[in-house]
């Protein structure tokens, strides 16, 4: 008798964030065979890590680096993701819904994640562009290009989200204003002693703070130029974040017909009042109560599943809640009540206020109800634990504010080491409150699955993987399980997740084993993802680029859009042009040249540069061949204004023309550029030449800086002018200008063969020391040669023009001699 197989039900996620998609995730472990599953998102991305989106912002970790399941997983696990089409409809009487493109598909079980919504109040001029939330990739992408663009930023709202906005605006380099209309800071999860200690703090870094302030309107009729608050001061700004809360995004639900308050009306097993329609998230309301942060998410993904897979004594409960504020070097925990609630409350403080440390718990019955620290909160996984599961605190109550340490001696017990207390912690304490991972889990997944690094353990359980504030407890967990087998890792990072390798150790490897391709290198080093991602492609490529001039072919596919397009790209998705000028010199034939390519191309803007080029801004992408071409004709070449790459030799005009001039700086720049210009390397390169001590050219900041004085040259190295500045090392002093072109060749080689991709010469220097460097390029003359040689013969490949066959040859000038032919 043949058997039919159980058809398997149609289970469609609207919504493809964080609380939906761990939902599927633990169903997939429960009931793997149970649904067919199709995911509906309205971004066009897949599942990412929305908590990590403000160390995007700040520059501490990349878009890629977030992503929480790639496509490569849903297909692995049968989900059919839908990115970019939100659901508009939903027809329970059907049972089918129905996205933006007109798709329409059935289910039989639905789950809505729709999340939420940022707070928009009714501010005039709130449209404007250069206005925006922070809530999505596509806002950070806004903030990020503004602040390449503009100076500026006023970020309304001192809230979590509001005060990471501010911090990752200033990590970009922007001037930041933050208005919000209470009198203190995070009021909502600190209070107001700690409030103030954080402003404090942050003011410190550089944030300006307008409390009390209330925003009547947004600057501006074209675009935002700043805000108005109510008192009449105004603040100018180019760019204009608000970030004052969320809402719960109920308009599908409500547009069905569910029951809706707040959020969706939910049961205590995620069930809106349709039985065969769940919900999960910030969408939801669960008795009387809307929920904006990820732990309870997390416990509401877990009970989710669990009905869905036919639990139905499944439950949820809102847990405890704490909070962290993710600014690199604040520390800021919060749980439970704030202060006292009636008489018999008790509130014992602690305060340094010199060491910026404060510490607040509110008792109550004998019990722990509420935790405040600012500065310190090394105790704060044992306080939390004290607080949800109820301890009895009356025997350490006298020393409790003292921390863990003194409390659990005073009352008798022996004062735990770090790795006791971590060993005495129940398997069901929680561990990572981002991604509400508990120590059992991580436990658990070394055993099973024999993990034995801090990065393995990560893409296992997630634990750490977001904010990064319990990765001391993960490492912890790993000396526990796995004792003297553990060593933690005293070397660098992984270069990304693809892989546990580091850029060193990936730089040895490709040499060691003559590796000449990114896909031989992924195979042989273990790529964990076949294809790699946006950080470690990029890398490899110039890697194998620097390793075998001449034999490896530049990979286009692992180069940024702006290396691709020779050219930078503007805001508006335009293109900025820069024509390489030697040592800054022009003359008539050029800028002819680059005023018939304004005139032709209806070109709108030409600026000159700070490293004295003449920059055309505003050229569309299809024109980019034709300007290259007419450019070319003139025997002008691609200035690398977009590359990882030489910049700029910035020159003044020395001793041809000035009268403290010692030296033919001018010359000296020309016949630089002339050398290492298309010459690749892990960041930007910027060189200058100087005439005479004055210093006109700015030499002390540049990655390379001559500077003329009466005997000859000095050298210098190590400058960076950006966020952080850092003014050069003296190398040494030459005489000649042999040695001036020989020294300089020596010093880049040496920095592309050793420095990891991304990394300036600034702290690069920094990292091996100057000693380390004279010791290759002046004390050793032999490796100086060697250095130098290897330089000019990848010269040899490298400077070509990659909109022309072949650069013009232009007069180098006077020491054109020393410069290889191509």
């Amino acid at each position: 008798m043949n058997m039919i197989p159980r058809q398997r039900q149609r289970l469609l996620v609207v919504g493809n964030g964080m609380a939906g998609m761990r939902t599927v995730e633990n169903l997939l472990r429960l009931a793997p065979h149970r649904y067919d599953i199709t995911v509906f998102g309205a971004e066009p991305h897949p599942n990412y890590d929305r908590i990590a989106l403000s160390s995007v912002l700040a520059g501490e970790k990349s878009l890629e680096e977030i992503v929480i399941n790639s496509r490569d997983w849903y297909a692995e696990n049968g989900i059919r993701l839908i990115a970019g089409d939100p659901v508009v409809a939903l027809d329970r009487a059907a049972r089918t819904v129905t996205s933006a493109s007109g798709l329409t598909l059935p289910y039989d079980r639905l789950l809505i994640a729709t999340g939420s919504k940022p707070l928009a109040p009714p501010i005039p001029g709130l449209g404007l562009p250069g206005t925006c939330a922070f809530r999505d990739i596509a806002d950070v992408e806004t903030m990020i290009a503004a602040a390449r663009s503009g100076r500026r930023a006023v970020v309304i709202g001192g809230g979590l989200l509001g005060l990471e906005a501010a911090w990752g605006l200033k990590r970009q380099g922007m001037s930041v204003a933050l208005v919000h209309l209470m009198p203190t800071l995070l009021e909502r999860q600190l209070d107001a002693t700690a409030g103030t200690l954080l402003q404090r703090d942050l003011d410190g870094r550089g944030i300006a703070f307008f409390t009390n302030g209330q925003t009547e309107q947004i600057l501006g009729s074209e675009r935002a130029e700043g805000v108005r608050l109510a008192d009449g001061r105004e603040i100018p700004a180019e760019l204009v974040v608000v970030a004052i809360g969320i809402r719960p995004n109920i308009d599908l639900a409500r547009a069905a017909g569910l029951d809706v308050n707040r959020g969706i009306v939910v049961d205590d097993g995620l069930r809106t009042e349709d039985p065969d329609i769940f919900a999960v998230g910030e969408c939801v309301e669960h008795r009387g109560q809307v929920f904006g942060l990820v732990a309870p998410l997390w416990e509401q993904a877990k009970v989710c599943a669990a009905q869905l897979a036919g639990d139905a004594a499944a439950t949820y409960a809102t847990p405890p809640l704490s909070t962290r504020l993710k600014i690199t070097g604040v520390d800021v925990f919060s749980a439970g009540a704030l202060a006292a609630a009636d008489p018999a409350d008790e509130e014992i403080t602690f305060q340094d206020i010199a060491r910026g440390i404060y510490r607040k718990l509110v008792l109550r019955g004998g019990k722990v109800a509420g935790v405040v620290m600012y500065g310190e909160v090394a105790d704060a996984a044992w306080y939390f634990q004290l607080l949800r599961e109820g301890t009895d605190i009356a025997a350490m109550r006298d020393t409790l504010i003292l921390g863990r340490a003194v409390a659990t001696a005073a009352s008798g017990a022996a004062a735990p080491d770090p790795s006791a207390a971590l060993a005495a912690l129940p398997e069901t304490a929680e561990i990572c409150g981002c991604n509400g991972v508990c120590k059992g889990a991580i436990t658990g997944a070394i055993a099973d699955l024999r993990l034995t690094t801090l990065e393995a353990v990560r893409a296992h359980t997630k634990a750490s993987a977001s904010c990064g504030s319990c990765t001391g407890q993960v490492e912890g967990l790993l000396a526990l399980a796995l004792g003297g087998d553990y060593a933690k890792p005293a070397g660098e990072k992984p270069m990304c997740k693809c892989t546990p390798h580091g850029h060193d150790h990936v730089r040895r490897e490709i040499l060691a084993r003559a590796l000449r391709s990114i896909p031989a290198v992924m195979q042989e080093l273990g790529w964990t993802r076949p294809e790699g991602c946006a950080s470690c492609r990029p890398a490899l490529n110039y890697y194998l680029l620097c390793a075998w001039p001449g034999e490896y072919e530049d990979d286009a596919r692992s180069r940024f859009v702006n290396e691709r397009m020779h050219a930078n790209i503007q805001k508006d998705g335009t293109y900025s042009v820069i024509p390489r000028m030697w040592g800054g010199v022009t003359n008539a034939k050029e800028l002819r040249a680059i005023a018939e390519v304004v005139e032709r191309y209806g070109i709108p803007s030409v600026k000159v540069t700070g490293g004295q080029r003449i920059d055309l801004l505003g050229v569309r992408r299809e024109q980019l061949p034709d300007v290259w071409r007419d450019l070319n004709a003139a025997g002008m070449v691609s200035g690398h204004g977009y590359g990882k790459a030489l910049r700029t030799v910035k020159t003044c005009v020395g001793s041809e023309w000035c009268r403290f001039g010692t030296q033919d700086s001018t010359a000296m720049g020309v016949a630089l550029e002339r050398m290492t210009w298309g010459s690749w390397h892990p960041h930007k390169v910027k060189l200058a030449v100087s005439g005479c001590p004055r210093n006109c050219a700015e030499a002390t900041i540049k990655d390379f800086g001559v500077v003329a004085v009466e005997s000859g040259w000095e050298l210098h190295v190590g400058g960076n002018a950006g966020i952080h500045l850092r003014g050069t090392d003296l190398l040494c002093k030459v005489s000649t200008p042999e040695e001036v072109l020989e020294y300089c060749g020596a010093f880049l080689q040496l920095y592309r063969e050793e420095a990891r991709y991304l990394e300036r010469t600034a702290p690069w220097v920094e990292r091996l020391g100057l000693e380390h460097v004279k010791a290759r390029v002046v004390e050793d003359a032999e490796s100086r040669r060697a250095l130098h040689a290897r330089f000019l013969h990848a010269q040899r490949f490298a400077q070509k023009d990659p909109w022309a066959e072949r650069a013009a040859g232009a007069d180098a000038g006077a020491f054109s001699t020393l410069v290889p032919a191509e």
